[in-house]
């Protein structure tokens, strides 16, 4: 197999059309034999399947990006035209990928296929068949943040309570009803209570807006496909007969609007022309089906075989990342989980390094365990820091890793912050630049509207706003008789600043007929004033605004540079934000055929095309790429698909992973149990599993017990370097890290060897100049040295106070309780 990055990434890339030249390959046809080299029966099997369905079961870490890229090798050189494959992935790095490797083994004929995401591939479907829908195909698409805005403009338009009938609740509504392939009328008939009413009459608000924006959300591009394929039967047609062989990877994670789209491009029975239906290839695993959140339905990979009776399955079980002690974990864990197909990992690769774990006092010690380990595994040549990687179950339990990496001066990344395009200033920037592409995007031009500040007041804007709605006009046209004075309610001053607002959209109307987009961007940032108004500013969050903006005209002249087939000029893109490159770095050339030529689409280094690439950008296209020396710090779900020499899972508490909603629901807790599966899976040489015996949340200390998932590791896969001591704290014992039988806490913990290299591993900032703690008996605390302790009795006042504490092996101790004691009341 061929050997795995650290960052192994399943990425996609909207298929941007530009010529691949005469489309044959560069090389000699391969040699389809040559393609089952070094394949194992089950992937060989895999990749020369013709003839019927297939669904392939691709354990973690058993080679499915080389099936599938394989497979559609192979189909090439068995004569397969390759503008007949589309292959759909879920990020645009994926599909990049995929489309390389397949180059790699056949030539540039292979840039012809189709190979993107979902939602990249129907906006080029609707771009396409604009006409058919009776559409403009330079329409916007509006991200979640761009969706609750418009709902919130909506809610406050229907005097909706904004407490009771929250933005952002509205929106996951309107998107699962999205999902379900529910329309707005739809929804109305199926009203059960006062939620549903509202929620339905928000949808049909929205719905109205978004046509007049002349927008779509991300689940209308998908659930508008499905409907012009279904309403449409020689536009479906001619799709079933463009692409005979349809390929779709991480099929678990595929929701109910997704796998109608993927039935209705294959057919499901012949058609009264004749077609037969097209081949169809799915690869995923159930058992790394963890984004139910986000509408996946695990119905869809476990039900397959009887929307598809004629289906073959094929398991892969040989994994060729992870030692076996790794799987041998992985399998005990998953094996628990009812109703599933039995698959057992396994791995030619030997036993490996133990899994080690270790019971933490607190979620500081915890967090200095870890960065102890980080810190001896580097010494000693073991790994280096981009080896490694931090896993959580929430994003909000980064934050003490964060502040003893600070003070133990450890390099590392916080992957799932602020992505660098939802940050306010590049937003901003972008919400000109696609008005200038569609002026009736009216949440882009409501969000300009006084931004740099130019007298347009929310008055001003709310009288617009309802003057448009009582002409049923849009926005845009309503701004522009403000500015004819037009608009009853408008005082002057408010018209003089609407009317230099518009004849400012239209001068840079004009710029951009004829620039580029960088250039086009340069002179919204110029004459509108809004770099300028950033660089007066003297607070220094202004200049990092202003470093962003620059960096976003880097990457759009990097933008029109690769897409003009030109090597980038400035080479300090490596300095640029992750997720602001992958809108360049991820561009593959796509061909295009004749007839899609002529259809008017956008160019391929247009502003239109630049809009779309950055909508397109996936949460998984803006993780770090390899060899930036940092360690990882990542939520389990973020980690999905990524693979590291060394992985710290933390927080395997009951409450915390397993996360506390899902104790009581089955199918939820399944989900818990598949994600920390996942989690184990990404390891290749050496896992650790830790917990911590007290946690704060909402401000209380939390005892919980250990994770029952870690009940489930046999013994002997694990090798415990702390477990849990007699007296350290009095919550229900648990048999994972108690073991031992014995006392054992305070001075042996992570946290206590931190403290004695003259160091903090806790969150409190300038303990040496504080008053003295309040304790009385019976308060439970935290020592740098001594780990967890209970306040037997104290004495005295302010200077002269002091505290018996029983530490318990570490001893009963005397404490002064002012000045410099690194003592912590929980």
């Amino acid at each position: 197999m061929s050997t795995p990055l650290n960052l192994q990434w399943h990425s996609d890339l909207h298929g941007s059309p530009q010529s691949a030249g005469s489309g044959r390959s560069a090389r000699p046809d391969q040699d389809p034999e040559a393609l089952l080299t070094g394949l194992n029966p089950q992937q060989r099997d895999a990749v020369v399947h013709t003839g019927s369905p297939l669904l392939v079961v691709a354990g973690a870490g058993s080679g499915k990006t080389r099936v599938l890229t394989n497979r559609i090798a192979h189909l090439l050189a068995c004569g397969v035209h390759p503008g007949q494959i589309m292959a759909i992935t879920f990020t645009n790095k994926a599909a990049a990928e995929m489309k390389e490797r397949v180059v790699d083994l056949v030539g540039r004929r292979a840039n012809v296929m189709w190979v993107s995401t979902f939602h990249s591939m129907c906006v080029r479907v609707l771009r396409r068949e604009a006409k058919t829908l009776g559409l403009s195909s330079n329409f916007s698409i509006y991200d979640a943040d761009d969706s609750r805005r418009l709902i919130t403009m909506i809610a406050r338009e229907q005097d909706l309570d904004s407490k009771r009938y929250p933005a952002r609740s509205l929106a996951v509504h309107i998107s699962n009803l999205k999902n379900e392939l529910l329309t707005p009328e739809a929804a109305a008939e199926q009203i059960g209570n006062d939620m549903e009413r509202k929620v339905a009459e928000v949808y049909a608000a929205y719905q109205r807006r978004l046509v007049d924006s002349n927008a779509m959300d991300f689940d209308d591009l998908i659930m508008r496909t499905v409907e012009l394929l279904q309403d449409h039967p020689a536009v479906a047609e001619y799709y079933r007969r463009r692409f005979r062989h349809v390929l779709v990877d991480e099929y678990q994670d595929t929701n109910h609007a997704q796998y109608s789209l993927v039935r209705e491009l294959v057919g499901t029975e012949g058609s009264d022309s004749g077609i037969e239906p097209g081949e169809l290839c799915v690869v995923g695993d159930a058992d790394q089906s963890i984004y139910a959140f986000r509408g996946a339905t695990i119905r869809n990979i476990e039900e397959f075989e009887r929307d598809y009776p004629q289906a073959r399955t094929i398991l892969l079980e040989q994994n060729y990342r992870s030692t076996q002690t790794i799987l041998s974990a992985a399998n005990a864990v998953i094996r628990r989980n009812p109703n599933r197909r039995d698959k057992r990992l396994w791995s030619d690769a030997g036993d490996g390094e133990p899994i080690v774990g270790y019971v933490a006092d607190n979620e500081h010690d915890e967090s200095a365990f870890v960065a102890g380990e980080i810190d001896r595994l580097v010494d000693e040549g073991a790994a280096t820091f981009n080896d490694i990687a931090v896993f959580y179950r929430t994003n909000n339990q980064s934050r003490v890793f964060e502040e003893v990496f600070i003070r133990l001066g450890l390099p590392y990344r916080v992957v799932g912050g602020v992505r660098f395009y939802e940050r306010r200033e590049v937003r901003d920037a972008l919400a000109y630049l696609r008005v200038l592409d569609n002026p009736d995007d009216t949440v882009s031009l409501r969000r300009i509207l006084n931004v740099p500040k130019r007298g347009i007041g929310d008055r001003a804007e709310a009288v617009v706003a309802v003057h448009a709605e009582q002409e049923r006009i849009t926005f845009a046209a309503a701004l522009r008789q403000a500015a004819a004075g037009e608009v009853a309610l408008l005082n002057t001053r408010s018209r003089k600043a609407i009317a230099g607002f518009v004849a400012l959209l239209d001068e840079l109307q004009e710029v951009a007929a004829q620039a580029d987009v960088a250039e086009i961007l340069e002179t919204v940032l110029e004459r509108t004033g809004y770099r300028a108004e950033l660089e007066a500013s003297d607070d220094p969050q202004d200049a990092t605004r202003v470093e962003n903006l620059t960096e976003l005209v880097t990457v759009a002249r990097e933008f029109t540079e690769t897409r003009a087939g030109a090597a980038p000029a400035d080479e300090s893109a490596a300095d640029v934000d992750p997720s602001a490159e992958a809108v360049v770095s991820a561009v593959v050339p796509a061909a295009e055929d004749a007839e899609e030529t002529s259809l008017g689409l956008p160019a391929d280094d247009s502003l239109s095309a630049f809009l779309e690439r950055v909508s397109l950008v996936a949460d998984a296209d803006s993780l770090p790429e390899a060899g930036d020396g940092v360690v990882t710090l990542m939520t389990l779900h973020t980690a999905k698909g990524l693979e590291f020499p060394v992985v710290f899972c933390t927080g395997w508490e009951d409450g915390v992973f397993p996360h506390l909603r899902a104790l009581g629901e089955p199918a939820e807790l399944a989900e818990e149990r598949r994600l920390a599966y996942v989690g184990i899976t990404r390891a290749r040489q050496r896992l650790y599993l830790s917990r911590a015996l007290l946690r704060s949340a909402w401000g209380q200390p939390m005892a919980n017990p250990a994770s029952r998932f870690l009940t489930e590791i046999p013994d002997e896969l694990v090798q415990w370097r702390r477990i849990e001591p007699e007296r350290a704290a009095p919550q229900v014992r648990s048999t994972w890290g108690s073991r031992g039988g014995f006392d054992r806490t305070g001075s042996d913990s992570a946290q206590a060897q931190v403290a004695a290299r003259g160091m903090r591993s806790t969150g409190v900032q300038g303990w040496k100049d504080t008053v003295s703690i309040k304790l009385e008996a019976g308060d439970r605390v935290t020592h740098d040295k001594y780990g967890l302790g209970t306040v037997l009795s104290t004495e005295g006042d302010g200077p002269r106070a002091t505290a018996t504490i029983d530490f318990g092996s570490s001893g009963t101790v005397r404490l002064m309780l002012i000045g410099s004691v690194p003592l912590t009341k929980l």
